[in-house]
C-alpha cells in the first residue's frame, strides 16, 4: 500500500510546482497582457465598430452599416491615395533593399574607414522624421537649396523645382525615404554577412572563384532569410508612409503624392469623419495582410 501511494504522491506534487510556475509566469506577463489590451486590442475593436457608423465627432454617430465601405468603392480620392501608396511600395521596396545589402556589402569589406561608414550610414535612422525632412527641404528648395546650388556650380542653367512637379516629388520623397531608413536594412544584412563562414569564400577562391561568382553562389544563398524578412519589414513601412510627404510635399503637387496614410488622417483630424477614417483604415490592414501572405509564400517557394 505505500509503494502504491508514493507515485501519487510524487504525481501531486509535481502538479502543484507546475501550477506554481505557470501562476507565476502568467503574473510576469499579465502587466503587459492588460496594456496589450488595452492600447492595441481594444483600438482595434474600437475602429472596426466606428467603421460602420457615421462617427463624425461633435456630433452623435449613427450606425451606417456599409455606408462608408459602399462611398469608398465610389471615391476617386481613396483609390488615387492607394494608388500613390502601392506605386511608392514599388518603387522603394527594391531600391531599399538593394542599397541596404550594397552599403553592408562595403562596410563588411577589407577597406579602411568602415567604421565610419558605418555609423555614417546609420546615423540618419537615428533622427526623427521632421529633423530628416526639414534637412531636406532646405537641401531640395528652388534658388537658395544646396543641391540646385551644386548643379549651377557644374552647369545645370534651369532651375530645377524638385517639389513642384510630381516625378520629382516622387523621386525626392524616395531619395529621403532612402537616406532615412537604409542604415537599419545595413545593419539587418550585415548582421547575416557576418554570420557566413570565411571558409566558404576561402574554398571557393581554391577553386578559382572571382567575386561575383562568390557573391551569386555564397552570399545571396546565404542571405536568402534576411533578405525575406527586409523585404517584407519594407513592405510594411512603405504601406505605412506619412511623413515624408506631408512635411515635404504636403501631398501635393494637388493630391498627386497623397498617401492612403495621409487621406486617412485628413479625413478623421480635418474633416472629423472618424467612420470613414476607421473604414479606409481596415482596407489598408487588409491589404498589407495579403501583400504579406503573398511574399510569405513566395518566400517558402524561394527557399523550399
Amino acid at each position: 500500500m505505500r509503494s502504491r501511494a508514493k507515485p501519487k504522491e510524487n504525481i501531486i506534487t509535481k502538479r502543484k510546482s507546475e501550477a506554481k510556475y505557470n501562476i507565476s509566469a502568467w503574473l510576469f506577463i499579465l502587466p503587459f497582457l492588460i496594456l496589450y489590451l488595452v492600447f492595441m486590442i481594444y483600438p482595434i475593436i474600437s475602429g472596426f465598430l466606428t467603421s460602420f457608423t457615421t462617427g463624425q465627432f461633435g456630433i452623435e454617430s449613427k450606425f451606417n452599416g456599409l455606408g462608408n465601405y459602399i462611398y469608398m468603392m465610389k471615391d476617386k480620392y481613396f483609390w488615387q491615395a492607394l494608388g500613390n501608396t502601392l506605386l511608392f511600395v514599388i518603387i522603394s521596396t527594391p531600391t531599399i533593399v538593394i542599397f541596404g545589402l550594397l552599403f553592408s556589402l562595403i562596410v563588411n569589406s577589407a577597406i579602411k574607414g568602415t567604421t565610419f561608414l558605418r555609423s555614417s550610414f546609420f546615423i540618419p535612422y537615428m533622427l526623427s522624421i521632421s529633423v530628416t525632412t526639414s534637412i531636406w527641404k532646405f537641401i531640395l528648395q528652388p534658388y537658395t537649396g544646396f543641391l540646385n546650388g551644386l548643379l549651377h556650380q557644374m552647369g545645370v542653367k534651369d532651375e530645377i523645382y524638385w517639389l513642384g512637379s510630381t516625378p520629382l516629388a516622387w523621386l525626392s520623397i524616395l531619395i529621403v525615404t532612402l537616406w532615412w531608413t537604409v542604415g537599419f536594412n545595413m545593419i539587418l544584412f550585415l548582421a547575416g554577412l557576418q554570420e557566413i563562414p570565411d571558409s566558404l569564400y576561402e574554398a571557393a577562391s581554391i577553386d578559382g572563384a572571382n567575386s561575383w561568382e562568390k557573391f551569386c553562389s555564397i552570399t545571396l544563398p546565404s542571405l536568402r532569410g534576411v533578405i525575406a524578412l527586409v523585404v517584407q519589414l519594407q513592405i510594411v513601412a512603405s504601406f505605412k508612409l506619412f511623413g515624408q510627404p506631408w512635411l515635404l510635399t504636403g501631398g501635393g503637387p494637388g493630391t498627386s503624392t497623397r498617401p492612403i496614410v495621409q487621406y486617412i488622417y485628413q479625413t478623421a483630424f480635418r474633416s472629423w469623419d472618424s467612420g470613414y477614417a476607421s473604414a479606409m483604415s481596415f482596407i489598408l490592414f487588409i491589404v498589407i495582410g495579403l501583400f504579406t501572405l503573398i511574399h510569405n509564400k513566395l518566400s517558402q517557394r524561394i527557399e523550399g
